[in-house]
């Protein structure tokens, strides 16, 4: 569904809610390309919707992380300055022992993250802290262009919480990293190439590690910021999440920070801690200003 909001300013919103059984967030930035394409006269899309793509593999479901129960979290519209970033990024280079390994923007901020959602939340340090996020799979299974159904996979990271809140984020990148590249070996199978799901976790363990985890997506590079429905593209590219306490598993979204300033912080809509958190996450997140 899309809904536009003008302004008297002659500026407007372009507000979309999406089922991930249509399309994932790659995908629905495909539809909103084509979608402007046609807005501005084009009488067809320049890259052809592909809704069904029979040369893909059978990608397995993720773990069934699904409960009923919220967790009374609260909505943050936080920002991780570009400087601080880079200086990360900056301090995973110099580690690389002359390998010249880089690390993205995304494995920095979702390693800052969550380290300082682990600090501020003071579980138990052997606990479980679980850090999952999707991976786009388009380029490793050779998915047609145009293709907009879903085609993702869920990656997890686990440690114990004294790990993460005591390591250095170098050290958690790496692990992110190791994570991320792991992808294929662990979705296909070594008979012929079979994909298999990942194993549910029964209630006893989804209630012992919920608020101990936290789900992490990037808005980043899947082809919201290219829309332009005749205007240009858009100023500002972000999610919205309503009823957060509601919400069932913590999360954080992270976005493009605004068009006119490529250096201005980057935006994270976060809905990961209770309110008893909040000022002690917003300290951790801090410390790296």
């Amino acid at each position: 569904m899309m809904l536009v909001t003008e302004f008297s300013c002659g500026g407007f919103v372009v507000g979309v809610t999406w089922n991930h059984g249509i399309a994932d967030g790659a995908g629905m930035g495909q539809f909103l390309q084509a979608v402007g394409e046609l807005a501005r006269g084009s009488p067809s899309p320049s890259v052809a919707p592909v809704r069904w793509d029979d040369s893909l593999p059978s990608l397995p479901p993720p773990a069934r992380f699904i409960s009923s129960k919220p967790l009374g979290l609260v909505y943050l519209d936080i920002t991780v300055p570009s400087s601080s970033i880079d200086r990360v990024r900056a301090e995973f280079h110099e580690r690389s022992n002359g390998r010249r390994r880089t690390c993205t923007v995304f494995e920095a901020v979702a390693a800052v993250l969550w380290q300082c959602r682990t600090r501020a939340i003071a579980s138990s340090p052997d606990s479980a802290a679980l850090l999952s996020f999707a991976v786009n799979l388009r380029r490793h299974v050779n998915a047609k262009d145009g293709y907009y159904g879903n085609c993702i996979a869920t990656q997890q990271v686990t440690a114990t919480a004294g790990t993460v809140a005591k390591a250095d984020v170098t050290d958690l990148i790496d692990m992110i990293k190791r994570a991320k590249n792991a992808v294929l070996d662990q979705l296909f199978a070594k008979n012929g190439g079979d994909l298999q799901p990942e194993p549910a976790m029964d209630e006893s363990q989804l209630d012992e590690l919920r608020y101990n985890a936290l789900s992490l997506s990037s808005w980043r590079n899947i082809g919201f910021e290219k829309a332009d429905f005749g205007s240009g593209t858009p100023e500002r590219v972000i999610s919205y999440m309503p009823q957060p306490s509601m919400l069932t598993w913590p999360c954080c979204v992270v976005s493009l920070p605004c068009k006119q300033n490529k250096d201005a912080p980057n935006s994270v809509v976060s809905v990961c801690v209770r309110n008893e958190h909040v000022d002690a996450f917003l300290r951790e997140l801090a410390r790296f200003t």
